[in-house]
């Protein structure tokens, strides 16, 4: 095992991953106290709380403000601020859509949940938060446990011993959800900016020697090859501190009947075994096994699928067999109540919409989806792509920049790389080519195949649409470090008409798999013209009827496509009379509403999957 250094954090190098040094996985499973619900806030632009007259920061040791108490200690005291029952917002949820005055609002929001707490246990506690957008400054009863930036990727603490009390216990975040220049994503995206705690808010408790993190993966295979009947499993399993001399470490599959003990050799103890013949995970046949995972003094269960997947030739290869992606990309948003997705029936209404579009493959756009995604894409047999919001431009010249993107990639992979749903890590999206955009994006590949080497690695290109009246070349140099060469086209929306497909070739000069990441038209649910009228459903369904057209003669190298988009979303970019602050690009409008354009994209899908399962037969 080998140590290395990284802006302050120490990682340790393990065999098929880097585990993250701080993230305790497995959350749904694990022993915990929801602090979800109602949690008063006061709105602070000029964060008044966070900063003397000075423009320093306060914190506890100088009358810091907001984190201590809004209870005078006497009534002499002078106190300006106070959180009140009339200011309240639900935690989940973004601010934006619960309150008219906080639509567009970028900046502080302070949340304060006042709650009590009986440990049930000896052991740790840590505050664990599924997400907040974007930076988190997280103080509990006057201590400061720490900040997190990062709008989409979970991030937890450890409460110091006797911190917490059992009546009284006075949390505060601040959150503060500004764009800059230097974070990821940078200040120009195409999607609603929600801000606040978009996600769960866990008290954790463990063990004071606890499993932190593990990885139970199927061993890889030769190239090309498909699995054993018996095939290997090749992962590790980190604790969260060095284990006592001896200590054992033990895997269960009971539907297996499979019991492996390991000696735990140091934080990170590598596992090998062979399991005895199973059902492979894969859409048709979604299979999950209840894993049991214990050390000496801790256990946790999960329910993991095995499967192989990798960029092979020109093929994309499933438990090595071909297989064609039938997906569509999704924002993390309910359109109809206009707000930031975050539960399992929120997952349940996007991926069942997705299915029944006909789809076996969903790209989560443009940053990773709340768990509840992935782990319902698990049981549904849902095959995802998912990505970090390394998105147009980002200072891709900064090693700050880049530094902030790995701790999101890290984040990312790390929650989620036990989901066998997952077969392609994204580290952006439509990055402009130069040198410099190219070294910060091959670096980000190699972080991922460092922290995963189970998965394809990949990014959405952009295309330069070529001069020459019948071809088009996907020839971004960064398509030689990734597995999949994925390219965002939208030839007939934006430049010419749909009929220009009919014209209309594709080729890349890498010898790998050619997958469509992005392609669509805008039409507004229910105005209705001729197809030459922009923004009716026509123009849409038109688009649509030629670019199936032209996905019927791409070369042998094209492995699917996840068109853009499955519903209407928010964006403050799209301002015309039929857009209104939406993307109208969904085959659903905001309503829910199938456009015209669903049913020509579900009938090319179901003949897909026809002319699949007639191959298996």
């Amino acid at each position: 095992m080998k140590k290395i250094t990284l802006t302050g954090f120490t990682w340790l190098i393990a065999f098929a991953a880097i585990a993250q040094n701080n993230l305790i996985t497995n959350i749904p499973n694990r022993k915990s106290v929801s602090l979800n619900g109602k949690w008063q806030y006061i709105v602070d632009p000029y964060e008044t709380g966070f900063y003397d007259y000075r423009y320093k920061e306060l914190n506890e040791n100088n009358g810091g403000a907001y984190w201590n108490t809004d209870v005078p200690a006497n009534k002499t005291e002078l106190n300006e601020h106070t959180y009140q029952e009339k200011n309240s917002l639900n935690v989940p949820g973004d601010w934006n859509h619960q309150d008219p005055k906080f639509l567009y609002y970028e900046g502080t929001v302070w949340y304060k949940k006042s709650f009590d707490y009986k440990k049930s246990a000896s052991g740790k506690v840590f505050l664990y938060f599924g997400a907040v957008n974007y930076r988190a400054d997280v103080y509990l009863n006057g201590k400061k446990l720490g900040a997190h930036k990062g709008g989409f990727t979970p991030f937890n603490f450890e409460v110091p011993a006797n911190l917490l009390k059992e009546t009284n216990n006075f949390l505060v975040v601040k959150v503060d959800n500004k764009r800059y220049a230097d974070e990821v994503p940078t200040l120009n995206t195409d999607w609603w900016n929600y801000g606040g705690i978009t996600r769960e808010v866990k008290l954790i408790e463990v063990p004071d020697n606890f499993i932190q993190d593990y990885f139970i993966q199927l061993k890889r295979v030769s190239p090309g090859s498909i699995p054993a009947k018996t095939p290997e499993v090749e992962g590790w399993i980190k604790l969260n501190r060095a284990p006592a001399s001896g200590e054992k470490l033990t895997v269960e599959i009971p539907e297996l009947k499979l019991r492996q003990q390991f000696t735990a050799s140091d934080t990170i103890t590598k596992v090998h075994f062979t399991l005895p013949k199973i059902q492979l995970w894969s859409p048709e046949t979604p299979k999950l096994y209840r894993v049991i995972i214990s050390s000496n003094s801790d256990k946790t269960e999960d329910k993991i699928g095995f499967r192989t997947v990798e960029a092979f030739g020109k093929q994309v290869l499933l438990n090595g067999k071909p297989i064609f992606m039938r997906g569509i990309s999704i924002h993390g948003e309910i359109p109809k109540e206009i707000r930031r997705a975050y539960s399992k029936e929120d997952a349940m209404q996007l991926l069942g919409e997705a299915r029944e579009l006909g789809c076996n493959m969903v790209r989560l756009a443009h940053y990773p989806h709340d768990e509840t995604m992935t782990r319902l894409a698990d049981s549904l047999g849902i095959l995802v792509w998912s990505e970090i919001p390394v998105y147009w431009t980002i200072n891709f010249g900064s090693n700050e920049v880049l530094d902030k993107a790995k701790a999101q990639l890290n984040e990312m992979i790390t929650r989620d790389h036990n989901r066998a749903s997952v077969i392609i890590w994204s580290v952006g999206n439509e990055t402009p080519v130069s040198p410099t955009r190219t070294n910060f994006m091959h670096s980000l590949i190699t972080e991922a195949k460092k922290l995963d080497q189970t998965r394809m690695v990949s990014a959405a290109l952009e295309v330069n649409y070529s001069a020459l009246k019948n071809l088009n070349e996907v020839n971004d140099p960064l398509g030689e470090f990734v597995d999949l060469v994925a390219f965002n086209e939208y030839l007939g929306w934006y430049g010419g008409l749909p009929d220009k497909c009919r014209t209309t070739n594709w080729s890349t000069p890498y010898n790998k798999p050619l997958f469509i990441s992005e392609t669509g038209a805008g039409a507004k649910g229910g105005f209705h013209a001729d197809s030459l009228t922009r923004f009716s459903e026509e123009f849409q369904e038109w688009y649509f009827k030629e670019q199936v057209a032209m996905f019927k003669k791409m070369p042998e190298n094209f492995v699917g496509l996840s068109p853009w988009v499955l519903n209407d979303f928010r964006s403050p970019k799209r301002n015309n009379q039929y857009q209104d602050g939406w993307n109208r690009k969904g085959l659903y409008d905001d309503q829910g509403n199938k456009k015209k354009a669903f049913y020509i994209l579900k009938a090319y899908y179901n003949q897909i999957e026809k002319a699949s399962n007639s191959k298996k037969k």
